[in-house]
């Protein structure tokens, strides 16, 4: 569904409304099949999950991750949810920009033309940190364990598939933080949203470094299944990445290069957009293997040390924590207090006794 576009782009072609990138001609065969969320674990009514290929955006700057993803009506009825796992606590989860992720699938695709329920009370265990209504979805940010995840999704309607609780605790053993998403096709077709329209979502959250779930991509699917998506990150510069997308791994690295001036500008007129520096980096990887080899994350390092966290990227534990300590100033002093009291009357004693130098007059 052809959309307007800012002035200064309509001279590279129309634009058309996605929210993910998705070729024209493939969309035709896909139009039966259920809607997708980029780098969330898809839950259909009846339990299955079915992506197409997804795309989502990771930007960071000044300490804060700004993750835009988005979810795609492409036909049926009913209800579908996902549950997205977060490096932290989002300050903010609002509408995403009309266009963000459609200028960054042409700034590394410039040949190819792309298409474009209220919240409950948290059950035992998950708590409810902020809930969002966004057009046709309803948005819960959650803290809680695996179990507590699972419970809650249960609760709220959400069949999740064999493999959830697995994946669930891969998760919360380094983030207790996820972000639950209800979406009603058919109050989409009340609102008007036509097959091909999409609603983006804007997550800021303050962390240390950018990561990007990849192995919840694989939720409900077997080992042979194809799992595709393309994930685009901005940063000050270079970042260095974890595992490294050789290919042959399931992700590959289609492109790394300074940010065009451009996309930059293009991208900081969108709707919350404006954080966008005046330079930085585009790294475009393109996830293209199958479910089996999607057993990691994407940990990234933007600070320039090149030393991405193998916890972000799920390939270790996070440390345990420290044993709470059993050092107790007020005690410790009380005790040599008492020494010192002791030693004093020991003197006392001994320069007392016969034999022993006289106390002073």
């Amino acid at each position: 569904m052809p959309q307007p576009i800012p002035p200064r782009q309509r001279h590279r072609g129309p634009w058309r409304r996605i929210a993910l990138g998705v070729p024209a001609a493939a969309l035709a065969v896909f139009l039966v099949a259920t809607p997708a969320l980029a780098c969330g674990g898809l839950i259909g009514p009846n339990g299955a999950v079915n992506l197409l290929r997804t795309t989502t955006f990771a930007g960071y700057h000044d300490g804060v991750e700004h993750y835009v993803t988005a979810f795609k009506f492409a036909g049926g009825g009913g209800a579908f949810g996902s549950i997205t796992p977060l490096p932290g606590i989002p300050t903010s989860v609002e509408k995403g920009g009309d266009w963000t992720l459609q200028r960054l699938i042409r700034e590394t695709s410039p040949i190819r033309l792309f298409d474009a329920a209220p919240s409950a009370a948290s059950s035992a265990g998950a708590v409810e940190i902020m809930t969002v209504k966004i057009d046709a979805l309803d948005i819960t940010v959650l803290k809680g364990g695996a179990a507590d995840i699972g419970q809650w999704a249960t609760k709220h309607g959400f069949r999740l598939p064999p493999d959830a609780p697995a994946v669930l605790d891969f998760y919360a053993r380094r983030s207790e933080i996820f972000l639950a998403a209800a979406f009603d096709a058919d109050a989409a077709k009340a609102r008007g949203q036509a097959v091909g329209d999409g609603t983006s979502v804007h997550i800021t959250i303050p962390t240390r470094n950018p990561w990007v779930p990849l192995r919840i991509l694989a939720l409900g699917k077997s080992g042979g299944e194809p799992v595709t998506a393309d994930v685009y990150l901005l940063t000050d510069r270079a970042p260095a990445l974890l595992p490294a997308p050789t290919g042959s791994n399931g992700i590959r690295l289609d492109a790394s290069q300074s940010a065009s001036d451009s996309l930059l500008s293009d991208l900081r007129s969108d709707r919350g957009m404006a954080w966008v520096p005046e330079t930085a980096w585009l790294t475009k990887v393109a996830v293209d293997g199958e479910a089996s080899q999607l057993g990691y994350d994407l940990a990234v390092d933007a600070s320039g040390a090149g030393r991405p966290s193998a916890v972000d990227a799920g390939l270790a534990l996070p440390a345990p924590p420290p044993a709470p300590s059993s050092f107790d100033l007020g005690r410790l002093l009380l005790a040599l207090s008492f020494v010192a009291v002791g030693l004093v009357g020991v003197a006392l004693m001994t320069s007392s006794r016969p034999g022993g130098r006289p106390l002073a007059s």
